[in-house]
């Protein structure tokens, strides 16, 4: 007898070109148990045959006419979901048996939340160094949030169809995967609207990093927009990647870069240095130390490298926003003078 859930549940999965890793993605959502209302999978201008893997699974199939980004697919198939709550997943994970239930429960819990989130597990499926820093990165963060979050994930998380359509859903003008689920929280705190951070949700991602990947996402999907979201709504918030912790984080990398250079001038440079490299161990330590439990000496060393390039890029990022920000406000009032 199938277990007759409440509140309801409708799984949606925007998917373009997923190649094995949505076959796995399908694989998984047939151990749910229980299973939700229904599975919708939109295929966003997919190519590779994902939507027809996912037909010949039975799944409900929508597709776009043309690849319209992760946003546009989600909000099809919100339309046409019939379930009380819409569960989001990305393309890339495979999702415990007992997710739909770990849902289920936390809204039954808690009648007023309006939205939850999960995290990547720390067993990623890819065991190339980028693939394990990555998504041990994200475990991480996702672990050490504020229950309370004040954002919103799409790649593991659900939120009430009510409060979704309300909304309008994710904003459309994000064309490829980027912040639109970020985008989407900060809307739902501005609304009142609580969102909580389910840390014993876990799904486990699949897909491969690469250099080029890594950089892409970050500059250009990741901290650029979301440099022009924070300034767009008027402040930083105090949690996941913008913890005080990270934007110190920056500031040190900034400041033992400049003063290894000034080195060369002066040797009296070097302690300033070392004292940045030490406040960045201080810093992050519990982070560093997560790492060594988990894959030893050898992966902690190079994940420290890259944890700190990664400020290094994130900080650049934020001072092109920063002074893209400023050209535009000075452009609105010079406008405003001409008028």
């Amino acid at each position: 007898m199938t277990e007759i859930l409440y509140p309801s549940v409708s799984i949606i999965i925007p998917v373009y070109n997923g190649g094995t890793n949505f076959i796995a993605c399908l694989e998984s959502l047939k151990m749910l148990d229980p299973q939700p209302l229904e599975i919708i999978v939109v295929g966003d201008g997919d190519t590779d045959g994902s939507s027809e893997a996912a037909r010949k699974e039975g799944l409900l199939v929508l597709r776009t006419p043309a690849r319209q980004g992760p946003a546009s697919a989600r909000n099809l198939g919100a339309e046409k979901a019939s379930g009380d709550i819409l569960f989001f997943l990305d393309a890339d994970v495979t999702v415990a048996a007992g997710a739909v239930r770990r849902v289920v429960e936390t809204f039954r819990s808690d009648p007023g939340l309006s939205a939850c989130f999960g995290s990547y597990d720390d067993a990623p499926a890819d065991p190339g160094f980028l693939s394990q820093y990555r998504n041990l990165l994200h475990h991480y963060v996702h672990q050490k949030g504020n229950k309370h979050a004040s954002t919103f994930w799409a790649g593991c998380g659900a939120i009430r169809r009510e409060v979704f359509l309300a909304l309008n859903g994710f904003n459309t003008n994000y064309k490829r995967p980027s912040i639109e689920d970020i985008e989407l929280g900060y809307r739902l705190k501005k609304h009142g609207h609580r969102i909580l951070l389910e840390k014993s949700l876990l799904v486990k991602h699949l897909k491969k990093w690469t250099l080029l990947s890594v950089l892409k996402t970050d500059l250009f999907n990741r901290a650029l927009p979301w440099t022009r979201l924070i300034f767009s709504e008027g402040g930083f918030i105090d949690d996941l990647n913008l913890k005080i912790q990270g934007r110190l984080s920056v500031t040190c990398v900034f400041v033992l870069l400049i003063t290894l250079v000034l080195s060369l001038v002066s040797t009296v440079f070097l302690a300033p240095a070392v004292f940045g490299s030490l406040l960045l161990g201080v810093l992050n330590r519990d982070l560093y130390l997560f790492f060594f439990r988990k894959r030893g000496a050898l992966f902690t060393a190079g994940a420290v490298g890259w944890h700190w390039l990664y400020y290094f890029y994130c900080g650049l990022t934020f001072g092109v926003g920063l002074c893209e920000f400023g050209w535009r406000k000075i452009i609105r009032r010079w406008r405003k003078i001409e008028n």
